[in-house]
Parts: C-alpha cells; structure tokens; sequence
C-alpha cells in the first residue's frame, strides 16, 4: 500500500454541510419516518385482518410494504442518530452490514413488484386458471426468491466492493454507506470493479423492470386502469432508483446521488402505501374497518 494510511472507521459526512439545518432535518426526517411505519403498518394489518384481501395480490403488498419498512429501517434510525451526534463513525463490518442490508432489501422490493405484474397478467389473461397458477404455495415461492436472489445479489456487491483497499480519506460523501460513495474512497478503485457492479445493479434494475413491461405489454391496454397503483409505484420506484444506480458516475455527482436517495429512501416508502391506498377502493374500506376498530377499541 506504500505510503497509504489504512483506513479501519469511515465518517459518513451526509448532511454535515448544513449544521445549523440539522435540528429542522431531525424533525422532518423522524415525522416522515414514523409515517411511513405507521402506513405500511396500516396496510400490513389491514391484509391481515381483511379476509376479502387474502388473495395472492395482497399477499405479494403485504411482503412490498414489510420489505419496504425493513429497508428503510436499515438507514433511517442511523441517519437520526447522526444528525444528533458529534461523532457520525462507523467500522468498515458496520458498515458492509448496512449496505448489505439495505441492498439486499431494495433488490427484493424489486422482484416483488416483478412478482405483483406477473400476478395481474395471470389474472387477467388467465382469469380461469388463475386459483390453480397463482396457490398460496407458489405465492410463497415468489417471496422467498425475491428475498433470497436479492440478498445474493447484494452479498456479491458488498464482497467486490470490500475486498478493495481503502486508504488516506475515510469521509463518505454520503448520509449511509451507498455504492458509489464508497468505492470512490478505495486506492485500487478499477473500471473492472465499476463495470461489475453496475451488471448486478443493471440485472436487478433492468431485468426486473423488463418483467413487468413484458406482463403489462400482453396484459394489454385496456387493463392498465386496473393495475394503476402498481404501474404507479414501478414508475416512481424506478426512475429514483434507475438515476443513482444505472447512469455513468464521476466524483463530482455524488450530491446528485445523495439528494437523489433522500427520495428513493424516505419518499418512495412514503408514497407506496398512499398510492396503494388512494388509488383501491377494496384497500380503503379495509383500512376503514381497521381504524374504527381501532376507535371502538379506545372507546
């Protein structure tokens, strides 16, 4: 390593460069934060406790809304905890465990919403065969490979990028352990390590997302206003996603991306159950039926 200083902490500088907006950023993000537990929550107990939504649709929701609450567990409470704390440090097993968690789980979110188009399709092109495709059994199958393929996907990533050396600077230009920010602080740093990460970004990302135009592309036009919430939330969770992950990097695009994943970490699991909401009337009487029982129940 010559005359580089090994690095054993990383500092994650995040929103440093706005001390006298880190009280107000406190707030903001914990209300948001709290939302969003308290929405997917809402959404997870009406599936439960709804027995007009057991079907395999809600069931694939239920594992969005858990695996999208997961996510933002595995960077929030951190991010919280830092806008509050002189030292923002982490060890390089800290924070190969963040990424890996939080990688693994954004990747599942994306062969769910894969699993949910391929649902709508056999409903809908296949309304009579439907009960017998789409069994519990195979509902379950669905899941646990989302999970299992993204965490291997995100293993993979975590293992390129932590078998690096890193040196001299140990500040994360970032408010977690992303990708981009990281490799960027590695003094062997390679084009072979940025094009291998980018083709397991680009197999989830990509792969995934063509899954679901293909479903939608012989699901047909006419059926879209019925699968609006889903093509809704793919729009948004992709582009977020798509800009950070599958555009050319450089040093200098770092704050882009960290603006960028403010929205994708705490706006996209923000908005997912709205939509859902909002936009499904079977949702919104479950969701009705919930909080009176919850208002009886207090009374």
């Amino acid at each position: 390593m010559g005359n580089h200083t090994a690095v054993s902490t990383f500092l994650l500088w995040g929103f440093s460069s706005f001390p006298d907006l880190q009280t107000l950023l406190f707030v903001m993000i914990l209300f948001s934060h709290a939302t969003i537990l308290a929405a997917n929550a809402s959404v997870m107990v009406a599936i439960k406790c709804t027995h007009n939504l057991h079907t395999p649709l809600y069931f694939l929701l239920g594992g969005l809304s858990f695996s999208e609450t997961c996510t933002t567990m595995a960077i929030i409470p951190r991010l919280l905890v830092d806008l509050l704390s002189e030292s923002k440090t982490l060890s390089l097993s800290e924070c190969a465990t963040q990424m890996l968690f939080f990688f693994g789980l954004s990747c599942s979110n994306c062969f769910i919403m894969s699993a949910m188009s391929y649902d709508r399709y056999t409903a809908i092109r296949n309304p009579l065969h439907y009960a017998t495709l789409m069994t519990p059994k195979v509902c379950f199958q669905l899941m646990t490979a989302s999970w299992v393929v993204g965490f291997l996907v995100s293993l993979c990533i975590v293992v390129i990028i932590f078998n690096l050396s890193f040196c001299d600077s140990n500040v994360i230009q970032h408010f977690f352990c992303d990708i981009s920010p990281v490799m960027c602080l590695a003094c062997d740093y390679t084009l072979y390590h940025e094009m291998a990460v980018f083709v397991f970004s680009a197999f989830v990302l990509g792969g995934s997302f063509i899954l679901i135009m293909i479903s939608y592309i012989f699901i047909g036009c006419k059926a879209f206003s019925t699968c609006s919430s889903h093509l809704t939330v793919v729009c948004i969770h992709y582009a977020f996603a798509g800009f950070v992950y599958l555009r050319p990097k450089d040093r200098d695009s770092v704050r882009e991306d960290m603006l960028m994943a403010v929205a994708y970490t705490i706006l996209t699991p923000l908005l997912n159950p709205i939509v859902y909401s909002l936009r499904n009337k079977e949702m919104q009487v479950a969701l009705r039926k919930v909080l009176d029982n919850i208002l009886h129940t207090q009374i």
